[in-house]
């Protein structure tokens, strides 16, 4: 992608995922401990952290009162990364443009 009509889009999608491990990492909290304390599993934690997973609307509450991170800030990351990911989908666009073109002349 690029830039379009004064939106800067990224190169890459950035899961919120990324964002709370550098949180973790920030504060000295591993990811173990993490997950036995909130009683999550590791490896789902571990998934999430490394964009192999969603985040949830629960989860995100969850990581809100462990870490104080806006729950809202990490959905609405999470609504822009799967926007990004899927824009970046050739079938899903070629699909798109057909749509588009079908819809330009109705």
């Amino acid at each position: 992608m690029g830039i379009a009509a004064n939106k800067i889009v990224s190169f890459r999608p950035y899961h919120p995922g990324e964002l709370v491990k550098e949180e973790l990492k920030y504060r000295g909290i591993r990811q173990k401990e993490f997950a036995k304390k909130f009683g999550l599993s590791y490896s789902a934690l571990n998934e999430i952290l490394n964009a192999k997973r969603p985040i949830t609307t629960e989860f995100a509450l969850l990581l809100e009162a462990a870490l104080g991170i806006n729950a809202d800030l990490l959905v609405r990351i999470q609504t822009d990364y799967n926007i990004q990911v899927a824009r970046n989908n050739n079938s899903l666009h070629k699909k798109l443009n057909n749509i588009r073109k079908i819809a330009a002349v109705l």
